[in-house]
């Protein structure tokens, strides 16, 4: 790809000479890795136009680039950067820095702080990656997804997603959540109780920042999701952990003087167990008297794998305290990076006028194209061949951790698409984890999920959505011959 001439510019006020800043600009890149060996230059006829500088100025900069094997000239085709800079690069000492602005005087690093940094990006290299929350594209529904942005970028529908929304959502993807997705949780809404956002993820962070002030009271569930502890730190508002049981999380130990409680009451993460209806009512009426709203994740309700799930506790919420996030990222895909938040108008308003501060809307041509691949039945069929894929995986994976002897620590959990185990007594999880990633097998440690790191050292998660059945056993084998390595 040429370089394009808007990529250069001098400083005609600048004591140096033309050629010479010229010169400069161009090695800089080079050193940097902007321009890179082979890339063409402008021509110097277009460069000198663009530059306002007589033609010769830079033809003179390129001819002493090219006897510094910077550049290279080929007759009749133009200058290119030379195919040897690179080693020529190698081998010459770079010039000390300058002293620059002092950026830790202007950040806190309180981001940095509270971000995760135990997962890894390069996960498909691995053989067994038991990794949650990535896809397995072989599930996917690529054809159906590219008709469906055809459509979207046909002349017919090109206008309405080519425009700045403001702080609106595409209607007929609103319209299709409020009439076929909620109704499956049992739950009723108008559009403006529904708010789309960049993923459950970008849902939570707007109920945090529209609901707490730093050093405001919130409960959470302990294990719980590390995304939502992330931005809890990050917003410094005062975390209270309430530990779960086998029935995910117990209203009684909610403390009192809490404005906001977040669950995952139909698969508590990362345990899986899911809270039954009468403890459900149970948080909802102590909601109510102690004056506190309820944030409720419903993460991969449609992973059910012993009959019905139980209706979403929005859903038999008749006080208005429930805000529900929901997302596409596992029963589409993780990339779509499309959710929604359902919640009193009240909420949405405000959600929705912070959302148009940070980025006003998601993308119009995705949410039309999720409006089409949903009207048009694909995301039925889809989830349903998921879940399909991921019963037999699940089958599979329970047959082969019963072979080598791995507990679960929720044998009564019957959703997601993941298992939440217990290590053996005296084995860290962190370093089972270091020794099976050289064995590749990719597993997730307890620790992120615990508000205390370190009473996750016993427990570790296995998930089954980005691994084909066929390399299970083999994986469940090595970490089964990893933990008796390790006395477990």
């Amino acid at each position: 790809m040429p370089i394009p001439t808007d990529a250069f510019f001098l400083d005609h006020a600048d004591g140096l000479p033309l050629q010479v800043q010229l010169r400069r600009q161009i090695i800089a890149a080079v050193a940097a890795g902007r321009f890179r060996p082979e890339e063409k230059l402008p021509s110097t006829r277009a460069l000198a136009r663009h530059l306002g500088v007589a033609r010769v100025t830079v033809a003179q900069a390129f001819a002493e680039l090219v006897s510094t094997d910077y550049l290279s000239s080929r007759d009749r085709s133009g200058h290119y950067i030379s195919d040897t800079v690179e080693r020529r690069l190698e081998a010459e000492p770079l010039a000390p820095a300058a002293a620059g602005f002092d950026w830790g005087q202007r950040i806190d690093g309180r981001f940095l702080r509270a971000q995760r940094r135990d997962r890894d990006h390069d996960w498909r290299r691995f053989a067994y990656p038991f990794v949650y929350g990535q896809a397995d594209p072989t599930l996917v529904d690529h054809a159906a997804w590219r008709d469906c942005a055809m459509r979207t970028l046909g002349r017919r529908e090109f206008d309405a997603v080519t425009g700045d929304l403001y702080d609106a959502d595409d209607p007929e993807l609103v319209d299709h959540i409020a009439r076929q997705i909620l109704p499956r949780r049992g739950i009723s809404a108008g559009r403006d109780e529904i708010l789309l956002t960049m993923g459950a993820q970008n849902a939570l962070w707007l109920v945090a920042q529209v609901l707490l002030r730093a050093g405001t009271a919130c409960a959470i569930e302990d294990p719980c999701y590390p995304g939502l502890r992330e931005i809890l730190a990050a917003r410094a508002a005062r975390v209270l952990p309430v530990p779960v049981d086998g029935s995910g999380l117990p209203p009684d130990a909610i403390p009192p003087g809490v404005a906001v409680v977040f669950t995952t009451a139909s698969h508590q993460c990362p345990t899986n167990s899911t809270m039954p209806l009468p403890r459900r009512k149970q948080l909802l009426a102590r909601a109510q008297a102690q004056g506190f709203a309820v944030v409720e994740d419903d993460y991969e309700f449609e992973m059910s794998f012993a009959g019905a799930p139980s209706p979403a506790l929005k859903a038999i919420d008749r006080a208005g305290a429930v805000i529900y996030v929901g997302s596409f990222s596992k029963s589409v895909f993780p990339g779509l990076r499309l959710g929604y938040l359902v919640a009193d108008p009240r909420v949405i308003a405000e959600a929705r006028a912070l959302r148009g501060m940070m980025l006003r809307h998601p993308p119009g041509h995705m949410q039309r194209t999720l409006a089409h691949f949903l009207s048009l039945g694909h995301y039925d069929a889809q989830a349903n061949r998921m879940r399909r894929a991921y019963a037999r995986r699940r089958e599979v994976m329970l047959a082969a951790m019963a072979a080598e002897g791995l507990r679960l620590a929720s044998p009564e959990a019957t959703g997601g698409s993941s298992f939440w185990l217990a290590a053996p007594g005296g084995v860290d999880s962190a370093e089972l984890a270091a020794r099976l990633k050289r064995r590749e097998v990719l597993i997730e440690p307890g620790a992120p999920f615990f508000h205390q790191p370190a009473a996750g050292q016993d427990f570790f998660r296995l998930a089954y959505s980005s691994i084909p059945s066929e390399h299970i056993p083999e994986g469940i084998r090595r970490i089964g011959a990893t933990l008796r390595e390790l006395g477990g």
